[in-house]
């Protein structure tokens, strides 16, 4: 062997997807439109049961407005966490617009009355830990990518 250096370029990744939006805006977006239109700016409307499912023991199930945004939430929530798999140029823009939505929840519960109900702290809740655990889970992804030696 002389000594040469013989310099081998990393293979170059095929694109991991396309940008996607932070989807936790849509509970936001839904929110604000029942809040404003349906429930007329009054927080404690999201209580009222919209239907009732009857059980096998007879009892019944009832389902509010609240409960189907939170179920919506959480399985949005499930598909973010998905997405802060992927590493690439567009996640790092899709975390940025996470953190957005964030604030947005937070500005809103602290400023405006229709926002100061349990269903949209706990959406409010949902897109914290969609940030946090975007971040954790790129970071921990990173380092995976990153070869020593």
């Amino acid at each position: 062997m002389s000594g040469e250096t013989v310099f081998i370029p990393p293979e170059r990744r095929p694109s991991k997807g396309r940008f996607i939006p932070p989807l936790l805006i849509i509970p936001f977006v839904l929110y604000n439109i029942l809040a404003f239109t349906l429930m007329g700016g009054n927080p404690a409307a999201w209580g009222g049961p919209i239907m009732a499912i009857y059980m096998v023991s007879g009892a019944p199930w009832a389902i509010s407005w609240g409960d189907l945004l939170l179920m919506l939430g959480i399985v949005l929530l499930f598909f973010e966490i998905l997405k802060s798999t992927r590493t690439g140029r567009s996640s790092i823009l899709e975390h940025m617009l996470s953190v957005g939505v964030f604030v947005l929840f937070l500005i809103e519960f602290l400023l405006v009355g229709a926002a100061a109900s349990s269903v949209f702290f706990i959406l409010m809740l949902m897109s914290i830990i969609d940030v946090i655990g975007g971040f954790t889970v790129s970071i921990t992804s990173a380092g995976r990518d990153v070869n020593m030696g």
